[in-house]
């Protein structure tokens, strides 16, 4: 390795600033030499700009640009630009987030040039190959050298797909970092006043391939969000994937529902502290309400994040139980975790990987934190 090591860290959406800020700040803070590539992948600035700025990332060294499209065109278009970027900074190690296309567009493009690679949030598992994010998840992990398992339970789905422990660390959330440090400015009050809604209200956020693509499925989901808005006032920042799919069913501002633009970081999660309730199929939301304490309604019949029932606030339901759950969740009031959160979820995530990093940079033979829960 050289005397000056590069990391380059790849991200695409929102998640992705979320999970590195604090990797991409504990990496500075030991003073190792870094860039990021911002792939475009989220094209929309409401979605990607201004979480650089209400996160303190640094300005990317390349932006993609490479928008929306299907998975083969936008991938296919990751891939060109990706190689571009990789050949021309050398990087010593290349980190990705998550399980979005850039994620796996990435892993493939430094698999084939020999650049080593991390995974943040390596592990997680659905068991749904339906879902495109766990065909990337699953091809991500097989090809990192660096895997940073969030939760226990990815461990063990790593044992069981053959990866090598040595190369597995349990670090922790970095997401539950940036939420950690977000804290003390998420004041629901100014939001809430903006968008003109009532004191008590819930947040609903509706993405996902299985429930937008089909104009069935979509509207049996629209459906089920209006009844849950004639119980209680429903804004839903709209992500810009599905969005006409979601309004040709029915998702228009209206009595009791508020569609608005998506909201930065700070907005959005000032916004759900505080909502009575968070209606998703977001995986990252389900991590955020955990640790906010709000009871959570992930309309998917599976989730690669079982930590944040068991840890947290969330629950699965399909839409024609939605209205049920959420009379529940509002009956019952402020939630909070079952027991203690997740193991690691401190808000020190990002300085283990950080540590990990510099550590295999320096070529440092490490014990695998798979072994045993860190402390500190």
């Amino acid at each position: 390795m050289r005397e000056n090591p590069l990391v380059l860290h790849v991200l695409g959406a929102r998640p992705n600033f979320v999970k590195a800020a604090p990797v991409v700040s504990g990496l500075a803070g030991i003073g190792i030499r870094q860039g990021i590539i911002h792939t475009g992948q989220h094209y929309d600035a409401l979605m990607s700009d201004v979480f650089f700025a209400d996160l303190g990332l640094p300005e990317p060294i390349a932006n993609l640009g490479v928008g929306s499209g299907s998975h083969a065109k936008q991938t296919a278009a990751l891939l060109t630009g990706l190689e571009e970027v990789v050949l021309g900074h050398s990087p010593d190690l290349v980190v990705v987030y998550g399980d979005v296309n850039s994620t796996l567009a990435a892993i493939l493009v430094c698999a084939k040039l020999g650049v080593p690679t991390a995974h943040v949030e390596a592990g997680l598992r659905s068991f749904d190959r339906g879902m495109p994010e766990e065909v990337n998840r699953v091809v991500t992990d097989a090809l990192s050298d660096l895997l940073f398992a969030t939760s226990p339970d990815a461990l063990s789905h790593l044992a069981n797909e053959g990866v090598d422990a040595a190369r597995v660390h349990l670090v922790g959330n970095p997401m539950i970092d940036s939420l950690f440090a977000a804290l003390p400015t998420l004041d629901p009050a100014p939001v809430r006043d903006r968008l003109a809604l009532p004191e008590r209200y819930g947040v609903a956020t509706l993405h996902r391939p299985a429930n937008v693509d089909s104009p069935e499925t979509a509207r049996e989901l629209v459906d089920a969000v209006r009844e849950v808005a004639r119980r209680v006032h429903i804004v839903v920042p709209l992500h810009p994937r599905g969005r006409a799919r979601l309004a040709e069913a029915g998702l228009v501002s209206g009595e009791n529902l508020s569609i608005v633009d998506p909201l930065g970081y700070v907005d959005f999660l000032s916004l759900v502290r505080g909502a009575s309730l968070v209606v998703t199929d977001s995986g990252g939301v389900q991590e955020e309400t955990t640790m906010l304490g709000v009871p959570c309604l992930t309309v998917r019949p599976n989730t690669e994040r079982p930590v944040t029932i068991t840890h947290g606030t969330n629950r699965l339901v399909t839409p024609a139980l939605l209205a049920a759950a959420a009379d529940k969740a509002l009956a019952d009031g402020a939630a909070t975790p079952s027991g203690d959160l997740p193991p690691l979820w401190d808000g020190k995530a990002g300085a283990r990987i950080a540590r990990v990093i510099a550590a295999w940079l320096k070529g440092d033979n490490l014990s695998p934190a798979a072994q045993a829960v860190p402390k500190g």
